[in-house]
């Protein structure tokens, strides 16, 4: 992080005037059609990342795939029964459920209750494949986990055990769940956890919760979440994300770096008044951080109109728009170019009628138009694009537009996104090939949500 370099382009393009003119042009429909796709995301009928990251979690047991000749379930879909007399050692009662664990979250976990033991107490939980041979115990397969109530021993892939955590028998509640970040099984008895295991990289495709009954009258109960379960959950996945942070934490980055990054974030937007406090908070540290511009900030291209955008942003933000309208023609009239209102009018319907055809637009665009029939539009179902949120995207669309019109901005990134923002795509990319790695499981990093998490900056 200390040798991090962030080059600022300062060549001139060397185009003729028409050349500039139809550069910017071409920028100005770029950056347009960015910030609109912004304002559709960040709308409320848009989907959040939530949603798109649900999975359908199991509920129950599946009674098709099971080895139905040995078991009983009952009609709940969540009690099982040893039913036959054990007579051979492949007689296993097993049932998986009726859907794979989910995998887009930090943790997956269910719990089963032991109401009897029965004969020999051949019971066992763990995790398999849908195409698990369903008359052995989970574990005795490869590409399967299970840990066992007679022995106590965890058995990953043979019929070879290992020790691993206490018996269970009648009135135990024992559970099996999958860290995601750890990439681990663990296992738990009466609430507390037993043990942990690796997960195999071998291990392909999805994964079921699995129970098993192996002698006469075992009989237990599944808990997929339906209600409490006797392990503490959301405890335990507090300490995880605790842990992670933690070591995050623990990387030290030289203070001109960190400071450096947030500095240039607030020259980006314009927020002159908050930069300058920053600046007179630096200088007061012991010892005092200066940022040198050989850490990689060179601030030519983001310093460039300063002033005049912080202006702007507040206007924008106060919704006092006719000023910044006035003003944008003022400073700069080959952004703004206000003529006869039939003409806006027109050049509007014109424009609009572009995205209408587009996928993902349409609700948009009717929405803005619909604006305009109502006379109190706060209050109407449209309502969110008068919200403050939006009044962001529109601030933030003007300033890239002004950084646009710097005749020393080479890359359109630049006008977009700030150094932390870039720094924070690299982030998310980086993430996203270690869930890669990880077969895709685990929780998706969405760089929306951490950019939304410091959009409350005032200036």
């Amino acid at each position: 992080m200390s040798s991090i370099k962030m080059n600022s382009c300062n060549s001139n393009n060397g185009e003729s005037k028409n050349g500039t003119s139809n550069s910017l042009s071409s920028v100005n429909h770029d950056l347009g059609l960015y910030f609109l796709e912004l304002a559709r995301l960040g709308s409320a009928k848009a989907p959040t990342e939530m949603e798109e990251d649900e999975e359908e979690a199991p509920k129950e047991l599946n009674t098709i795939n099971s080895s139905g000749g040995f078991l009983f379930v009952a009609t709940d879909k969540l009690s099982v029964k040893y039913t036959s007399v054990n007579l051979h050692g492949h007689d296993v009662g097993v049932v998986q459920a009726n859907k794979p664990a989910p995998v887009k979250r930090l943790l997956y976990y269910f719990e089963i209750y032991v109401k009897d033991a029965g004969a020999k107490g051949q019971i066992a939980i763990g995790f398999t494949q849908e195409s698990f041979k369903m008359r052995r115990q989970p574990g005795w397969e490869a590409n399967s986990f299970g840990y066992h109530g007679d022995d106590g021993f965890l058995y990953r892939g043979h019929g070879k055990g290992e020790a691993f955590g206490p018996t269970y028998t009648t009135g135990d509640t024992v559970g099996g769940g999958i860290n995601y970040a750890s990439q681990e099984f663990f296992f738990t008895k009466n609430g507390t956890i037993v043990g942990t295991v690796c997960m195999v990289k071998e291990i392909k495709g999805p994964l079921f919760p699995t129970v098993a009954v192996h002698s006469l009258n075992e009989e237990v109960h599944v808990n997929f979440g339906q209600k409490k379960f006797a392990f503490d959950l959301k405890e335990y996945e507090a300490q995880e994300r605790l842990k992670h942070q933690m070591t995050i934490e623990k990387i030290s980055l030289p203070p001109n770096i960190s400071y450096g990054l947030v500095r240039s974030y607030l020259l980006h937007y314009g927020y002159e008044d908050t930069l300058n406090s920053f600046d007179l908070a630096s200088k007061s540290t012991v010892p005092p951080i200066y940022i040198a511009k050989e850490n990689g900030f060179d601030e030519q291209d983001i310093v460039y109109a300063l002033n005049q955008r912080k202006t702007l942003r507040q206007l924008i933000r106060n919704g006092e728009i006719d000023a910044a309208i006035s003003k944008l023609r003022d400073w700069y009239p080959q952004i703004v170019q206000v003529g006869a209102l039939e003409e806006a009018v027109k050049y509007g319907r014109m424009e609009l009628a572009k995205f209408v055809e587009l996928d993902g637009f349409n609700d948009l665009v009717q929405d803005c138009g619909a604006l305009l029939a109502y006379e109190r539009p706060q209050e109407s179902s449209v309502g969110y694009l008068l919200e403050e949120s939006q009044r962001d995207v529109v601030a933030d669309t003007v300033n890239a537009m002004i950084l646009s019109t710097n005749p020393n901005m080479k890359d359109l990134q630049g006008c977009l996104h700030s150094y932390l923002e870039k720094l924070l795509r690299q982030l998310t990319a980086c993430c996203l090939e270690r869930r890669s790695a990880n077969g895709d499981q685990g929780e998706a990093f969405h760089l929306h949500r951490v950019l939304n998490s410091g959009k409350d900056i005032k200036s």
